[in-house]
């Protein structure tokens, strides 16, 4: 059986490049030059159908993380995501130094246009995480 090495997450988005900025900004992720002949993703976006411009990239520098994708729909998010990403800024950590690094994330990420939802106090079974929303109300937990 293959195994497969590389995926890529794709995110449907009314404003691709928001959101691709605030996840950018999340990650430590960049944006990718543009494909091969064109000189900016302007440029890029130029070639394509009105439908379909406007996309957003970002990719992990280190080439270790997956590429993400940010592509524009016409319908408007209405529901709970059913996959959301855990960005992991509390491993390792238990009790309140586990808080206060969820709690310091989520500062630096309501710059960006985060939305704080809510702090998911540890348990019997789970240590705390923080859910929180993007640019577009995507969820997402600080981990």
């Amino acid at each position: 059986m293959t195994s497969i090495k590389q995926f890529q997450v794709t995110f449907d988005c009314a404003e691709p490049r928001p959101v691709a900025r605030f996840w950018c900004e999340a990650l430590g992720y960049v944006v990718p030059p543009p494909p091969e002949g064109f000189t900016t993703w302007d440029d890029y976006d130029d070639s394509l159908s009105p439908e379909h411009r406007g996309a957003g990239v970002c990719v992990d520098p280190s080439g270790v993380g997956p590429r993400l994708f940010f592509q524009r729909v016409p319908e408007g998010k209405v529901v709970k995501n059913r996959v959301h990403l855990d960005v992991r800024v509390g491993t390792g950590l238990v009790g309140e130094e586990r808080v206060a690094a969820l709690e310091a994330e989520c500062e630096r990420l309501l710059a960006f246009g985060a939305k704080r939802v809510r702090l998911l106090v540890a348990d019997t079974d789970y240590e705390s995480c923080l859910l929180m929303e993007d640019v577009e109300g995507n969820e997402f937990c600080l981990d």
